[in-house]
């Protein structure tokens, strides 16, 4: 019998030849008015394609620029309450207006600001050894022995 690389070789030439035959019988048979408007037609195409693709590159365009647009109406109006909530109320709702913006809202408002802001308590108080802090629970409550002799000493200037 045949071996594979010959039916191999053999169906490779058979499909050449198949196609070629294909090829001329097509373009014999096939009318050059219909390749005419098949050229047409792809051309057409291709520059509804290209207007297609302009369209799209001119939508996006338009949209960023109206995103920018509101990028910036947007800032504005976060300044504008910023400003307000400055003026109007206390440091920290300002405070969290700021922080939710990016903090930028102008030399008047930050000085305003500045000046507003209250500082949490310290615990400056001067201490000697042993003695508790100003910010310490127990700081200003006496002891009860403590306490009856701070009261004796008060009923003693009632009594005279």
């Amino acid at each position: 019998m045949f071996t594979p690389e010959t039916l191999i070789m053999v169906g490779a030439i058979v499909l050449c030849i198949g196609g070629l035959i294909g090829a001329v019988i097509s373009r014999k048979f096939i009318p050059p008015e219909h390749q005419k408007e098949l050229e047409t037609n792809l051309q057409a195409a291709r520059e509804d394609l290209k207007q297609y693709q302009q369209d799209v590159a001119q939508h996006f365009e338009e949209t960023s620029r109206l995103v920018h647009n509101l990028t910036q109406s947007y800032k504005e109006v976060h300044e504008h309450l910023a400003k307000g909530a400055i003026h109007l109320t206390n440091s920290d709702i300002s405070r969290q207006m700021l922080e939710a913006g990016d903090g930028n809202i102008g030399v008047e408002a930050g000085a305003l600001l500045a000046e507003t802001t209250v500082l949490p308590p310290r615990d400056w108080a001067p201490k000697t050894p042993g003695q508790k802090g100003t910010l310490s629970e127990e700081f200003g409550l006496l002891d009860e022995a403590e306490a009856e002799n701070a009261e004796k000493p008060k009923e003693e200037k009632e009594i005279n």
